[in-house]
């Protein structure tokens, strides 16, 4: 075990006494990847509990379709699953994208006083919307592309206007993907005005705002931070994401068995490059308000600054994820990575019911 990690792991008592219950599935375009995760990270839980080195008690917990939340064989509304799971001391958040990240969920365990893992409502909402973390960045002189994200009204009622700016942003090539999605899901890299008004509708017929920013060339590279507020972060080595010839990473190269080549450490970059990637992943945690832990995505150009992609409170822990790459570089196996986002829980002062 990392020594690092030691005191917040197998040695904490609260740890080995609490009942974990495993949140996945939901409403989202990513529910699939999320009952993945989830069901990997409630292994982990339960053989940890069976050696009495993790907690006493883990059981799962399936958000449907429909928003019922799954608690053994009972179908139950929100409110209702958490009388029933009154017993649970921490909800390990297996969600990605929709009301499971964006402090929907969140808000609801807040305002019944219940613990859980990663970030908090204003955190989750603010890393969701990627228009709005884009903004916190540059106040932090963290730099992001060129870029403008706009609605479905405006688009139907100012397209020339939009398109006018878009062509502004430079280049000839521009990154079109929803204002607050996840996992790549309808984000394309488009060539052309054709492209990019084909682009824009498939992003916008799925009810989001569209963003669109200028391709930056480079490495992309994704980071992830360890910690909650007020502690000493710890980041993550970056890994190196290099998708198949001609494509970029998207939702096939995240989840495909013939997906993206992960490299950790990178290859691309350099010992100095990498370290300041991991510099301003801490930085963006830390402005957003990150509990927990986060994973932080950029472009590295050449010879530049990192471009900061996106921020992700609830990164995936499926066995092809990267924060569990990116641990396993340090020396933390992913049982010890999955007790540590418990420990984090545990040590955050409880939320008011």
């Amino acid at each position: 075990m990392s020594p690092a990690l030691e005191p917040l792991c197998a040695s904490s008592p609260a740890l080995l006494g609490c009942t974990v219950a495993v949140v996945m599935g939901g409403r989202s375009s990513e529910r699939e990847i999320s009952l993945v995760s989830g069901r990997e990270v409630a292994r982990a839980l339960e053989a940890s509990a069976a050696a009495g080195r993790g907690p006493r008690r883990a059981l799962s917990v399936e958000i449907s379709p429909s928003g019922s939340w799954l608690a053994g064989a009972r179908e139950l509304d929100p409110p209702a699953a958490l009388v029933e799971l009154a017993e649970v001391d921490v909800f390990f958040l297996a969600l990605h994208g929709g009301a499971g990240e964006d402090g929907t969920v969140q808000g609801l365990l807040e305002s019944c006083g219940r613990r859980y893992t990663g970030s908090g409502v204003r955190a989750s909402a603010l890393c969701m919307d990627k228009a709005a973390t884009r903004a916190l960045a540059r106040s932090q002189g963290i730099p992001t592309a060129p870029g403008i994200a706009f609605s479905a009204r405006r688009w139907s009622q100012e397209r020339g206007a939009v398109l006018e700016q878009i062509a502004g942003l430079g280049g000839d090539r521009w990154v079109v993907k929803p204002r607050c999605g996840g996992s790549s899901v309808a984000t394309s890299v488009a060539r052309g005005a054709g492209e990019l008004a084909v682009a824009v509708d498939q992003v916008l017929a799925r009810g989001d705002d569209a963003l669109v920013e200028a391709f930056v060339e480079g490495v992309e590279v994704s980071c992830g931070v360890l910690g909650n507020r007020g502690d000493a972060l710890r980041a993550l080595p970056p890994v190196e994401i290099r998708p198949s010839e001609g494509r970029f990473f998207d939702y096939q190269q995240k989840y495909g068995a013939q997906g993206a080549r992960e490299l950790c450490p990178p290859e691309g970059i350099d010992g100095a490059e990498a370290r300041r990637a991991q510099e301003l992943a801490v930085r963006i945690h830390e402005a957003c308000g990150c509990d927990g832990y986060s994973r932080a995505d950029f472009i590295v150009p050449q010879g530049a600054e990192p471009v900061l992609l996106e921020v992700n409170t609830l990164p995936g822990l499926t066995p092809r994820s990267l924060l569990p790459q990116e641990a396993a570089r340090e020396g933390i196996g992913y049982t010890e990575l999955c007790l540590w986002i418990v420990a984090a829980a545990l040590r955050r002062a409880a939320p008011a019911p």
